[in-house]
């Protein structure tokens, strides 16, 4: 059910990351476009802008004193359809604005292509927006948005204002520019950005693979380090139990003398029976071990009464600390290996020479586990940590050397340092150096 949920998970989190970096490309396309009709629309007012303060003020008011096609007429036209096919604009005219609602046509600078220019009437209602005529009304330059005509075509209108020297208005000086020149301008500059589209979308998928790649690479360690976990655990229970088993056998032997004993009216011998097993009760309750650390006390607890039923000496010495720098699951690995490994080292001597001294300490730059155990020397101390080798004789079915090789991954990982030393006297010590970070 667990892994079902990560997987619906990770489903929707790659939906989520490809839609948003789709949405991420659409609207860096859109602004990009924005961008060409703001910048089309900027660059025309100041053209307009110009070219309305160049504009021949004294001719263009004799006009407006007699608004007929004239020689002032003429004069201005020629001059405004020179100013168009320099800028390539679709119209470039000039308007007047005497209400805030509809403003009037006056003269049009053209190709002289115009079908309609025969029909042409100065003092027609011009097409620029309420929005935009109110502006000029108000004596302020316009821009418009891309215009929608059913007989000019659509285009962006831009207005300033024609003043005398007086600085009195006198009209509007307009530009219109085709949307196909703003759409060659977006094609332009898209093509110019092609590669930082391209370089996005690329990102994108580099970003994608990352994650999916990352995803499986946690899920790979989580499952390893969740086999490596699952058994140790197995271990530690497998041992926890044949040692309740073994006290239950105990027990069970220890009622039936009991039993036999007052059976057969040996009472004082029952007691000192009893007494003997009270003086053991008293052993086992002090293996309980006082420490910080939850896990790291149940392992210890475990591994002293595994010694105890093989009649090692274990000696435990644990530094009041949390070791929270390292993970318990770790914790648990390094020490449940290195005591088994000591715990069948000692069982090949002799009961009185068995003995395990445990030292868990810690300073202000390390951790330090030093396992010690009498038993049989360590020759080939250089390949005990390779995976597979072993020096224990081979069992049917059990997979050896693999302890000693997955202790040395986990502190690897940690940037810590594992030695092996083993004397001549039968006593080989296991040190472990954590380095805290």
């Amino acid at each position: 059910m667990k892994s079902h949920k990560v997987k619906i998970i990770l489903v929707l989190s790659t939906v989520l990351l490809l839609f948003f970096s789709a949405l991420n490309v659409y609207t860096s396309y859109v602004r990009m476009k924005n961008t060409v009709e703001e910048s089309v629309a900027n660059q025309s007012l100041e053209a307009a802008k110009s070219i309305a303060s160049s504009i021949d003020v004294e001719t263009y008011q004799k006009f407006l004193d007699n608004p007929e096609k004239n020689e002032y007429f003429r004069e201005i036209e020629i001059y405004l359809s020179d100013a168009r096919e320099k800028l390539g604009s679709l119209y470039v005219y000039t308007l007047k604005v005497d209400n805030p609602e509809v403003s009037k046509q006056m003269i049009l600078g053209h190709s002289g292509e115009l079908e309609s220019l025969e029909n042409y009437r100065i003092g027609d209602a011009c097409t620029v927006p309420k929005e935009q005529v109110k502006k000029a009304y108000e004596g302020k330059t316009y821009v418009t948005k891309v215009l929608k005509d059913p007989s000019y075509g659509d285009y962006l209108s831009v207005g300033a204002p024609i003043k005398n020297d007086e600085g009195k208005i006198l009209g509007y000086l307009g530009i219109d520019t085709s949307i196909d020149t703003i759409n060659q301008i977006k094609g332009d500059a898209l093509e110019r950005n092609t590669a930082i589209l391209v370089f996005n979308g690329v990102l994108i998928f580099i970003v994608i693979g990352s994650f999916v790649f990352m995803q499986r690479w946690y899920q790979r360690e989580v499952t390893k380090e969740v086999g490596h976990t699952e058994d140790t655990y197995q271990t530690e229970i497998k041992t926890l139990i044949t040692s309740i088993s073994s006290l239950r056998h105990d027990f069970s032997n220890h009622i039936l003398v009991l039993h036999g004993l007052l059976k057969i009216g040996q009472s004082d011998k029952a007691l000192q029976y009893a007494t003997s097993l009270f003086e053991e009760v008293k052993t086992i309750e002090s293996l309980k071990i006082d420490i910080d650390h939850p896990g790291l006390s149940i392992l210890l607890q475990t591994k002293r009464i595994a010694a105890q039923n093989h009649r090692i000496n274990m000696d435990i010495a644990i530094s009041q600390v949390s070791f929270e720098s390292i993970k318990t699951t770790d914790l648990i690995i390094i020490l449940s290996n290195l005591i088994d490994n000591a715990m069948d080292a000692a069982i090949a001597l002799p009961e009185g020479e068995r003995k395990i001294k445990i030292d868990c300490t810690a300073n202000d730059t390390h951790y330090l586990f030093k396992i010690t155990n009498t038993g049989p020397k360590i020759c080939e101390k250089e390949q005990i940590f390779k995976q597979g080798y072993s020096t224990k004789n081979e069992e049917e079915g059990k997979i050896r050397g693999q302890g000693l090789f997955i202790v040395k991954e986990v502190v690897n990982k940690y940037n810590g340092i594992i030695s092996i030393e083993s004397t001549a006297e039968l006593e080989t010590t296991a040190i472990v150096k954590i380095p805290l970070k």
